[in-house]
């Protein structure tokens, strides 16, 4: 097995610095709670809230990618990807430098940054096995250049784009599809992801466990 595992809103979960960076901003209120979603529709309902919301986006994931978190159990899965001698990448489409970001802060290698502090690579997955892409094409060209038999992304786009390639196990990583042809598996937390992709038994998701 080649697992391959995009980066934002798979590896990582931005709903906590994105809710605490909007109230800062003032673009939410005081007592707003969601998910960076959330955050996102109701910044777009503002005036100029497309700009405000690419400014807040080149923001967290940037300078503030360390109020950032780790999803639970994901480093349980490459600590034990590691031990089995599974080879893991993480592939990922994020451009170098966010639009609107005064800072100009190099994304990949705040990325990078908050891997390391997270303990990602202590974990087991190597330093060279990280690729970031311009775009979404770049991105399904690195998937099928390196051979992944899996791959755990939370855009169902992405499984449903004409080139992702063929064979590639799709696992789609956090809420049901809308449509459920996209994907093969369903997994609502890297603890389901591990029961897919090592053939345990799990009562989520559709199609068989792969062997």
């Amino acid at each position: 097995m080649r697992i391959g595992i995009d980066f934002d809103n798979t590896l990582i979960d931005y709903d906590r610095v994105f809710v605490a960076a909007a109230k800062t901003r003032a673009l939410v209120p005081a007592d707003f709670a969601g998910s960076k979603k959330a955050v996102r529709d109701a910044i777009r309902l503002l005036p100029d809230g497309e700009i405000a919301w690419q400014r807040l986006q080149g923001y967290v994931y940037g300078a503030g990618i360390g109020g950032a978190a780790l999803f639970d159990g994901a480093r349980e899965f490459l600590a034990r990807c590691a031990r089995e001698r599974i080879d893991t990448f993480i592939v990922s489409h994020k451009t170098q430098y966010g639009h609107y970001d005064p800072a100009r802060v190099d994304l990949r290698e705040a990325a990078r940054g908050w891997m390391t502090a997270q303990g990602v690579f202590a974990a087991g997955l190597a330093g060279d096995n990280v690729f970031f892409a311009a775009d979404r094409a770049q991105k399904l060209a690195r998937v099928a250049a390196l051979g992944c038999t899996h791959f755990i992304d939370d855009l169902e786009e992405v499984f449903a784009d004409p080139a992702f390639p063929n064979g590639v196990q799709r696992i789609l990583f956090g809420a049901a599809p809308s449509d459920p042809a996209v994907c093969d598996r369903v997994c609502a937390d890297w603890r389901e992801v591990a029961a897919v992709v090592f053939g345990e038994t799990t009562d989520r998701g559709r199609g068989a466990a792969p062997a």
